[in-house]
């Protein structure tokens, strides 16, 4: 149930791609030192490939011309492919993020992916996911125990019933949400992954 329960979580707070330590970029400059531009195509789609080999190839002269020009050009076509990125999935571009500013889910999985092994994740999520209901679960029991006592106590029971029931039901719809073409299928309120 809980491997997929991050889905819930707002957009931004997913962001990982935007990172400088994020896939996105780290790609970005293994290809300007190599000079090759195909490896980062495959972080935008197909209508926005030519504006990233244009600004791929400019970058490459001009950051030939001084370190403190390679710097700016390089950090200009991180800027540029990121936002189209996120553009292509739909989320917003709030500029680039320090390294280390990555979720501690999504640094998580991408570990996972470098290690072969799901299993360190799976666990992370399910406690958390668990962790979140009981709370939850907690709160809206005690608070069903004073619901006829006044008006007051019976709107903090539904505030917490409400709660409670809405956590339970994101977790669920996201982790049964079926994959469909290699992602995800997203409904509206559930976001984005990079």
């Amino acid at each position: 149930m809980g491997v997929i329960a991050v889905l819930a979580l707002p957009v931004a707070a997913m962001s990982h791609c935007d990172t400088l330590d994020g896939p996105v970029v780290k790609e970005a400059k293994i290809a300007l030192e190599k000079g090759e531009v195909t490896p980062v195509l495959k972080w935008v789609t197909k209508e926005n490939e030519q504006e990233i080999r244009e600004q791929f190839d400019k970058t490459l002269k001009v950051r030939k011309q001084s370190n403190e020009a390679r710097q700016l050009a390089d950090t200009y076509f991180f800027e540029t492919l990121v936002r189209i990125h996120r553009a292509g999935e739909g989320a917003p571009y709030t500029g680039l993020k320090a390294a280390g500013t990555v979720e501690p889910s999504v640094a998580a999985a991408d570990k996972a992916l470098e290690s072969g092994s799901v299993d360190s994740l799976v666990s992370m999520i399910n406690n958390a996911a668990a962790k979140g209901i009981r709370e939850r679960f907690e709160r809206t029991k005690e608070a069903k125990k004073h619901a006829d006592h006044g008006v007051e106590y019976g709107r903090k029971f539904v505030e917490a019933y409400v709660d409670f029931t809405h956590y339970v039901e994101r977790l669920h719809t996201d982790a049964e949400k079926p994959v469909a073409h290699g992602k995800a299928v997203e409904s509206g309120a559930a976001g984005h992954h990079h």
